[in-house]
Formats: C-alpha cells, structure tokens, sequence
C-alpha cells in the first residue's frame, strides 16, 4: 500500500504562504509607508501604539520589515492617519520634480491686442495636471495713455516685483508697487496691470487654481479590484501581533 502524504496542518500553510507574503510587503514598502505618515504627524511610536494598541516594539518591527502585518493591524494603523485600507497596496506614485531651462520657455505677447503692455514665459508649461502657474512677466512702458483691459479667472493670484514700477487695478482701485513687493490677490476680481515707469517692470506672477465644490465633495475612490486581491493574499498570510 502506497505511503499517502499526510495532511497538511494550518500552521504549514502558513509557513508555505509566508515567503511570498514578506516578499509581498516588501514589494509594497508597507513598512516605509507606514513611517511616512507618521512621521509627517510628528509621531512616535509609542504614540502611534496608544491610537493602535499595538506595541512600539512591534510597530518598529513593522516599521522595518521584520514582521508581516495582518490587515486588522494595517485597517487601525490606516485609521489614525485617515486613510484607505487600499493606501498600502496601491502603486505609490513617482515624486513630481521637472527643470525648466530657461532655454526652453517661449516668450509669448499679451494676447488679443494690436500693441501688447507685457510678455510672459510659462515657468511649468511643461507639468501636468499642475495646481499652480507660475510665469515670468515684463510690462513694458506704455506709448500713449490708453486704458488697460482688465480680466478674470477662478483662483487667487500671487505677483512679487522683482525691478520696475507697476500699477494694479483691482475692481475699482489702484495700487503702485515698486521692486521688491507683493501682492496677493482674488483673480476672480476684474484685475490689469500697467508699466507706471520709464523702464520694462518684471514679475513673477503664480496663479493657483481653485477646487470647484463639485470636485471637492467627490467621494474618495475605493479599492479596486486588484487591491481587493493582493488584500487577500496576505490575509491568508496573517500572523499576528
């Protein structure tokens, strides 16, 4: 009669299950997530383990990746820094850092007139999906007295002057700025500029987008469905604290 294998106990299983598990949250740096957050709270650990009720030992242990974590220890930890289950599992995104030379900016005229009052190069042209433009801008002095057409757009504006004289007409009054101030504005409010000296005036001028309510009250997204899988693996793999 043939030797038949003998069955296989809970505590193999997970022994079988553990390698690829650890190489799982390695692969994810769970542990580097998890000191992120806290670190960005100003947490020690010890603290994190009174929200947790997990020990800072074991948190450490974490921490560094001695210890696979089971997804009731990972649900608490996410809790006390507001975030998804799905946050330690989801691709982490690439740092955003983008040089642009000034090689590479286009010098581009006011637009919509014959004789334009300033130029400006876009400092991130080249960033997507940016909250912010930041510009280099000249004013150059005005030929003849004529009246500047003022504009809006959503957000709030930001000019510092970095030489030259500059007037800003901002609803219905107008403020002088000499090199070296600034100015922080709502652009929702009909605003112009005008050269007030005998020189071109130069600024840096950021304009922030503004969060429209819709998009505010957006629901967070939910794991999807591959999150939901790579959840149940180290589920299966769950040892402990």
């Amino acid at each position: 009669m043939e030797n038949q294998p003998e069955p296989s106990t809970p505590h193999d299983e997970m022994a079988s299950q553990s390698p690829s598990a650890e190489a799982f949250i390695a692969e994810k740096r769970i542990g580097e997530r998890i000191r992120r957050l806290r670190l960005k709270r100003s947490m020690g650990l010890v603290e994190l383990g009174r929200h947790t009720g997990l020990s800072a030992s074991f948190l450490s242990q974490l921490e560094t990746g001695r210890v696979v974590p089971t997804l009731r220890n990972l649900a608490r930890i996410a809790m006390v820094f507001g975030r998804d289950l799905s946050y330690f599992f989801e691709p982490e995104p690439h740092a955003l850092f983008r040089v642009h030379r000034r090689t590479e900016r286009v010098r581009l005229p006011q637009s919509g007139v014959e004789d334009p009052s300033y130029y400006f190069e876009s400092l991130a042209y080249m960033v997507p999906d940016r909250q912010l433009d930041p510009y280099y801008a000249e004013f150059v002095p005005s030929k003849k007295v004529a009246e500047v057409r003022p504009h809006v757009h959503p957000g709030y504006e930001f000019l510092y002057l970095l030489h030259g004289e500059l007037e800003i007409r901002h609803g219905e009054r107008t403020h002088a700025l000499e090199a070296g101030d600034s100015v922080y504005f709502d652009a929702g409010t009909p605003h112009a500029y005008r050269c007030s000296g005998v020189v071109p005036a130069v600024a840096i001028i950021v304009t922030m987008h503004q969060m429209t309510p819709q998009l505010a009250a957006l629901p967070r997204p939910v794991a999807s469905a591959s999150v939901a899988k790579t959840t149940a693996a180290v589920s299966g793999a769950e040892t402990g604290s």
